[in-house]
This record gives structure tokens, sequence and C-alpha cells, in this order.
């Protein structure tokens, strides 16, 4: 009988007693073990299995009554017998707030008061315990009778552990998974303040000086500012997707998806799944999304169609990309064209900082999923990755903002009609409408000085995905004798090839009609076309668009 795909079954036990099919990632414990830190704290983009490696961390070291030692009988952890003598020897006190999701403050406090509830009658036992004082065990019974309130929860961890401690007489392993997810939702709900607060006293007050701690592992998306959340801890270990350790501990290597493929008997070409899943590099390791792949096995029928990016909302990456500047838009076409962007990287980066500078974002997009480094520079100025859009999936997500923004500016049937207008060769009609995207996207790109001519370049953003199918869209790149803005190059040779070069207008330099004619002009002067004819497309539109803020001519 085959193993079953038990996708969005997180939980370790669950998936081994049920006969499903689980990717040994076991040898993720020795690492753990073996790793000098006190806090690991591991990052890792959302559904690429830290709550379930997280799980199995739980049921190796934790002590329960009942033996779970044969759930490892199989893995590849079982062979290391000196780390095997640990297994179901520590008192856990494992959290998970992936959960916590706020709409204000006020829910906030009520899902942290039975988060704590709920970790403390998971040690009811303790009340029976011959160890403890009575004192101790009044402490006990607040919790367990959720006669506390939010500011007890402060403490609340801390003092668990002491109590463990002491009926274990031996040090505890604190498992902390998706601490940041209350994070982000007070990040998109504006009490990230207050959230901020109580996460630093919550986590510092377990993790800081607790002589009662063995170890802490803690899971997340972002590292969220070590000076933030991790104020003073000083045997803290981060391990970002840049970074090296744990580097094939989270999602799957080539090797594991060949061999999951095979085992379903699923012969497609490796090829395929690799532009459509793969494309992570964490440390120098190659990785798929766990997800995306398990959800294409389990639903192969379909064929390749994006699941990872519809498995949560996107409106912080939405959000944060609309507000960008020209810059920002403009790097994104580079993107969604397979080129790559080299931008500074901060592995500290915070939510409320991302504003704060534009350059953050590339930042929160790297860490989230949404890109992969390509090459990395460190210098005395700090790090600087090279990036790319991993796969095809995730280019998905960055299309629908696209079309999103066009929905702005002008709704789509208008859009792709003055689309059609200009492939078709009838510039008059597509001027008519062009004229009144520009007015309308002009605010929604918010140019100011120099910076206008990009919102021009970011038009291209639109075209990319209007006419992706039917042709290839190029900007900023050379032919004949200089580098043109944009061409167009339909796939079938009989159509209209069309190239279109802007010009910023200034009153000294004449009338804007004047412009316009300079901007055609200069694409003959400088045979843009002949990449077009290379191409063998004959039939050539040649278009010159000159532009005072929100005042447009055309030339063609």
């Amino acid at each position: 009988m085959k193993k079953s795909v038990m996708i969005g079954t997180s939980d370790f036990q669950t998936i081994i007693n049920n006969n499903g099919y689980y990717i040994d990632k076991s040898l993720l414990i020795k690492e753990v073990v073996t790793n000098k830190a006190s806090v690991l704290l591991i990052p890792r983009p959302r559904r690429f299995g830290k709550t379930l490696n997280m799980t199995m961390l739980r049921y190796f070291f934790e002590n329960s009554i009942l033996d779970k030692s044969y759930l490892f009988n199989s893995l590849k952890i079982n062979e290391e017998k000196e780390i095997m003598e640990l297994q179901g020897k520590y008192p856990v006190i494992y959290l998970t707030f992936k959960d916590i999701k706020i709409k204000n403050i006020n829910s906030f406090e009520r899902l942290i008061i039975n988060l704590v509830k709920e970790m403390y009658r998971e040690h009811e036992y303790l009340i029976k315990s011959t160890n403890l004082n009575n004192y101790e065990k009044e402490d006990l019974n607040k919790y367990l009778s959720g006669k506390f309130d939010f500011i007890d929860c402060m403490s609340a961890i801390k003092i668990l552990s002491k109590l463990l401690f002491k009926h274990n007489d031996e040090k505890v392993i604190f498992l902390i998974d998706e601490y940041d997810t209350p994070i982000h939702s007070a990040y998109k709900n504006e009490c990230y303040e207050d959230v901020i607060d109580f996460m630093r006293g919550f986590l510092g007050s377990a993790l800081k000086d607790n002589t009662y701690m063995e170890k802490a592992v803690i899971t997340g998306i972002l590292r969220v500012a070590k000076e933030s959340i991790f104020s003073g801890l000083n045997n803290l270990q981060v391990s970002t997707v840049i970074d090296y350790f744990f580097e094939d501990s989270f999602g799957f290597t080539e090797e594991e998806v060949k061999e999951i493929l095979k085992y379903y008997n699923l012969e497609y070409d490796i090829n395929e799944v690799r532009g459509w899943y793969n494309g992570y590099i964490f440390g120098n390791k190659v990785i798929y999304n766990p997800w995306s792949i398990l959800s294409f096995v389990e639903k192969y029928k379909r064929g390749f169609v994006p699941y990872w990016v519809n498995t949560s909302s996107n409106d912080i990456i939405e959000d944060l990309i609309s507000k960008g500047d020209a810059n920002l838009k403009m790097s994104l076409e580079d993107l969604i064209q397979s080129k790559t962007v080299t931008k500074p990287i901060r592995e500290d980066i915070s939510l409320r900082e991302i504003n704060e500078n534009p350059n953050n974002i590339w930042s929160f997009l790297l860490f989230s999923g949404y890109l992969k480094v390509v090459n990395r520079v460190q210098d005395e100025y700090g790090l600087s990755c090279e990036l790319k859009v991993p796969n095809i999936e995730v280019l998905y997500l960055y299309r629908e903002i696209i079309i999103k923004w066009a929905d702005k500016s002008i709704n789509s049937h208008n859009f792709s009609y003055m689309m059609k207008c200009l492939v078709n060769g009838d510039i008059k009609e597509f001027n008519k409408i062009f004229k009144d995207y520009v007015i309308k996207s002009m605010s929604f790109f918010d140019p100011s000085g120099n910076e206008s001519e990009k919102v021009y370049h970011a038009f291209v953003l639109g075209m990319l995905i209007f006419l992706s199918d039917s042709y290839k869209v190029k900007s900023n790149r050379e032919s004949g004798y200089g580098r043109y803005d944009i061409m167009i190059i339909p796939r079938e040779r009989n159509s209209k090839g069309i190239v279109i070069e802007f010009k910023k207008f200034d009153d000294e330099d004449g009338s804007i009609e004047e412009a316009a004619d300079n901007a055609l002009k200069q694409i003959k002067d400088k045979k843009y076309r002949i990449e077009l004819l290379d191409e063998g497309v004959t039939d050539i539109i040649e278009l010159g668009i000159a532009f005072k803020g929100k005042d447009v001519k055309m030339s063609y």
C-alpha cells in the first residue's frame, strides 16, 4: 500500500502513524544538539515545513509518559546512537503562534491569554508533583484555572520552565513556532508597537539568563531585528536563508523531489518541475518549495499551477510594492523579464523599517520567499545580493500585482483595448486612451522631478502582462546605434513590431510637439528597428512620445 500525501498535516507523529509520505529531515535533530548556541532562530518562508520540523523535535526530546522512540526507528537519526540517547530526556515547552492572527490589541490579549492557559494545561500533571512547594503550586493553579491577566503572561514561560525543572531535575527545551505571525498581523492592523512590546517581554523573560533552559529553537519568517525582539541574548544564532546552517532541513532538495516523483510514478521532466517550483537557494543548497511539490503530486492531473502563492493573503507584499517608488517598479520590470537586480540586504530587517528606506523591501521579499539569491557580495558597506524571481509560480504573483495596478489606473477592459489599438496600428485611438491612463497613473506612481520619466517606463509593466502571450516586450536594450526605451516583438513574424522612445520635455526645448518629433527622429537616426528586422519583422511602427507632467504628445 502506497504512503499517502498528507498535505496540510504538520504534526510529525500523525504522518508517521498514518503511513504518510515523509521526507526524512531527522538529522535536523543532530544539528540542533551539536550547535553550541543556546538559542537558535531559524527563519524560513511560510509553508516550508517549519511546524512539521518543530513537532518532530518535540516528539524526540519530550519526556512523555508514552514512549515515542518508535517514531524514529526508520529514520536517519536512528543511526546516530549518541544522539538517540537524548530521545525522551527533556521537559519541553512547545508554543506555536501560527493561529495568533489579530484585528486589534484586544483580540491579541485574549488570544495570548488562551495560549498561555493551554500551555500550562499541557503540564497539568505538575499539580501532583512532590518536588514543588505549595506556593509554586499556587502559581501553577493560577495559570491552570485561567485566573490571570495579560500582564501575568509576561513571566508565564519562565515560571513554567522553573516548575518543570524542579519536577524533572532536567533543564527545559523551548520550541517556539511561527513567533512572528502576530507581528505580521499587527503590522496590517495598526497595533504593531503594542505587539512588539509584548513579544519582547514575553520571549525575553523566557530566553534571557534563564538558568532552567537547556536550549531554545524558534522559527518564523523574518528575524524581526535582533535589537528589538531578542535584545540582550548573547548566545543567539540566527540562520536565515542566506546562511549555511540548516540549509537542507527545510524544503526539498532535488534528489528528494526526484524520489517522491518516482515513488508516485509521475514521470514528469524534472526541468518542468524545477521551472515551476524550484529556484530557492538556502545557503549553498538548491531547494524546492515543499508545499507546491506535495500539492502537485496530490493533484497531478491538474498539471502545473501555482499552489504556494495562493495559500494565504499576499496583502503585505502587494501593499509594500504598490507604495514603492518608481525605482522599485522598474526593478520589478527587470525581475519579471527574468533579469536579476542587485540590492543591499539586511538580515535584521523589521516590518516598521521597510517604509523608512525603499531598499528595505528587497530584504523582506527575499526572506519571505518571493526572491532568491543568485550571488552575494560582502564588503565594508554591508551585504549586497543579486536577486531573481525564484520560479514560475512566484512570477504569477508579481503578474497579479501588476494587473491590479492597471486596474487602479485604468480598468482592465480599456487597458486591453488600448493594447490592441497599439499592436494593430490604430495610434490615434491608442493616443486617446493612453492620455487618460497617464492622467490617472501619474498620481499612482507618484513621480517627482527627474523621476517622472520612469513613470512612462512603468507602462512597460502592463505591456509585459497583457502582451506576453503573443509578444516579447523589451526595454532599455541596445539595437542599431543606441539603446531604445521599449520594443514589442511579435512572436508571429507577420504581425506588427513596435519601437517606442520617450522624451521628457522642458520648456527651453521648444514645444512638446517638437519633442515628440525628436523622439521619433532618434528612433530613425539610431536605427533601433534593426533588432526587429533581425527577428524577421518588417511591418514596424515607430512611436515617439513626449511628456511633461501629465501632458503627452505622440509622433509616429
